[in-house]
């Protein structure tokens, strides 16, 4: 099979969905992107794309609810998932997303890959553990991307890099893990290439 380098830079907006009935038609291919709220998700879909508001972002946790998509040409999507684990969001919110979550892993038949992500700073917290057993379970490959490593020193990004790969053993299950900054672009062509191969 040929390789293809996809033009993220053209993604744009295609449509958003309060859960998994009202997406687009399940062919062509979709990679989601999870992870806690405030974790980085969306400067990391904004930092991938070259675009500064394709993602939402914003200073108040959970605030984005619904799944938005993003096409990068025909048939082929980027997922932003909603963020999970905010405290104030209401209990009956929380489960609902939780049942969209698990629905969207188990049913969806183009999704090809999930990227992760995390604080490197507050990694593998509960909930990131609960999203990485669901995907596991569901057979889709995974990406755990540590974001804002420009947080923290060298040294210390060092640190958390090997700490989150070696408690990734426990999985049992392949799971690359790097690390990523939407301020300073680093990781960004790791990302690029990791999505080109779901792609292709």
């Amino acid at each position: 099979m040929n390789s293809k380098n996809y033009k993220y830079h053209l993604a744009s907006f295609l449509t958003s969905s309060p859960d998994i009935d009202h997406l687009p038609e399940d062919s062509g291919i979709e990679v989601a992107f999870t992870g806690r709220s405030n974790a980085g998700k969306s400067s990391v879909l904004n930092a991938l794309t070259n675009q500064k508001k394709l993602a939402r972002t914003s200073k108040t946790p959970g605030c984005t609810q619904l799944i938005n998509i993003f096409e990068i040409e025909k048939g082929y999507r980027l997922v932003d998932l909603p963020g999970y684990g905010y405290a104030k969001l209401p209990k009956k919110i929380k489960m609902k997303w939780q049942s969209t979550l698990g629905e969207y892993l188990f049913i969806r038949n183009c999704l090809k890959g999930i990227v992760v992500i995390m604080d490197i700073r507050h990694p593998l917290q509960d909930l990131d553990k609960e999203v990485i057993h669901l995907a596991i379970k569901a057979r889709r490959p995974l990406l755990a991307l540590l974001a804002k490593d420009d947080k923290l020193s060298a040294h210390a990004r060092k640190t958390q890099l090997n700490m989150v790969r070696q408690a990734m053993l426990h999985f049992i299950y392949n799971i690359p893990v790097e690390t990523f900054s939407a301020r300073n672009k680093s990781g960004v062509i790791m990302l690029i290439q990791k999505l080109n191969t779901w792609f292709n």
